[in-house]
């Protein structure tokens, strides 16, 4: 993960998330220096440091020339986890969906979509959560699986050897790296390919035939490879 992306993501522009990087490393700084270390012109370099101490991401000292602070990163973080925390709130109270899932079949496109896609699925479980899939995304997947085993879920994974976790019941076989199937609560069924960030795509769907479909799939799966390992 880029450093300078993943502070775009808290609503930094790629000069401010720039300047923010360089005042973390370098300590506090005129917005001369700032110029001078960035290669950005001065008055960007100022309209920059004016945005991060807009957006908190800086403060102020005075003395006999004016400096800039970074806030601390976790501290940043925090502020925005809050922010987003009481936004979270205030939609969910002013907008309600008229059902929890819409009836039908969903198709779900992009890496990154189908990932925060599982991430919900494995939050929102309730009892049991079945997943086949390759140990390289179940590593994506880590706070969520440990999450499902502190709720003491029954947690069913089918993937490649060697791996291992804690509380979840874990089946060995050779997994395409980006086939998944995912199926929780006998409710909802996540099935699909990630192959990269543009051509990743998977079906999610809340229909009893499909559910029930992949969950004797899986059922027959598991059946497989017991007796694979006996003989």
């Amino acid at each position: 993960m880029d450093v300078i992306e993943s502070l775009m993501k808290l609503q930094l522009t790629r000069q401010e998330a720039t300047i923010y990087s360089i005042l973390i490393n370098e300590g506090p700084m005129t917005g001369y220096e700032v110029s001078k270390i960035s290669g950005i012109s001065r008055s960007n370099t100022y309209s920059a440091l004016a945005g991060l101490v807009e957006k908190g991401a800086a403060y102020i000292t005075e003395g006999t020339s004016t400096r800039y602070i970074p806030v601390d990163p976790a501290e940043l973080c925090d502020n925005r986890i809050q922010e987003i925390s009481k936004i979270k709130s205030f939609l969910s109270d002013n907008l309600k969906a008229r059902s929890d899932d819409p009836e039908g079949y969903i198709t779900i496109r992009g890496e990154k979509h189908i990932l925060d896609k599982m991430r919900n699925i494995i939050r929102n479980a309730k009892e049991r959560a079945y997943i086949s899939v390759s140990h390289k995304i179940l590593k994506e997947l880590n706070d969520e699986l440990a999450g499902a085993v502190r709720r003491k879920l029954k947690l069913v994974i089918i993937t490649n050897p060697p791996f291992d976790f804690p509380g979840a019941i874990i089946y060995h076989t050779e997994k395409k790296q980006e086939h998944i199937r995912l199926i929780a609560d006998s409710s909802v069924v996540l099935t699909g390919d990630i192959e990269d960030s543009v051509h990743s795509t998977c079906l999610y769907s809340r229909k009893k035939n499909l559910v029930d479909l992949f969950k004797e799939a899986m059922k027959n799966e598991i059946t497989l490879i017991e007796l694979s390992s006996n003989k």
